[in-house]
């Protein structure tokens, strides 16, 4: 269900608690979910999954993100939670695209190859394509 992104960043469709354990037992130091409260009727509520990361020893944050697009101050709050710690990384959304996407223009902020990022994420299943040029822009900026 977790799918490696990096050797230390993993996308996921949406976990529960007891997905939350199976993190802390990889050793998942941090779940971001990038899931807006309410966006389904089976969804697992954020504050549940919080719930379950902290008494995991997880930190959690969420930094929600809509089918409207990315913006600077949600690709800001990503690049900041990936550099807050060295443990290994889980963001989690509805399928796990959103939270891939977000991973990449976070990554490219920071200066990070978006050709990489790109086969990277398709090692994992997933496609880069929709933001490519904004990847391209923050890749080239960073430098």
């Amino acid at each position: 269900m977790f799918r490696a992104l990096t050797d230390r960043i993993s996308a996921s469709p949406q976990i529960t608690p007891d997905d939350v354990r199976d993190a802390a037992a990889q050793g998942v130091g941090l779940i971001i979910n990038n899931r807006p409260e309410d966006e389904s009727a089976d969804q697992t509520p954020g504050d549940a999954i919080e719930a379950a990361a902290r008494a995991a020893g997880i930190d959690y944050v969420a930094i929600p993100v809509t089918h409207a697009g990315f913006s600077e101050g949600q690709v800001k709050a990503m690049a900041a939670a990936l550099a807050s710690t060295d443990k290994p990384v889980l963001a989690y959304c509805r399928s796990g695209t959103r939270s891939t996407l977000l991973w990449a223009l976070a990554e490219s902020s920071r200066g990070k190859s978006p050709h990489a990022l790109s086969a990277a994420a398709a090692q994992a299943g997933y496609d880069l394509t929709p933001v490519r040029a904004m990847m391209d822009m923050l890749s080239a900026n960073a430098l």
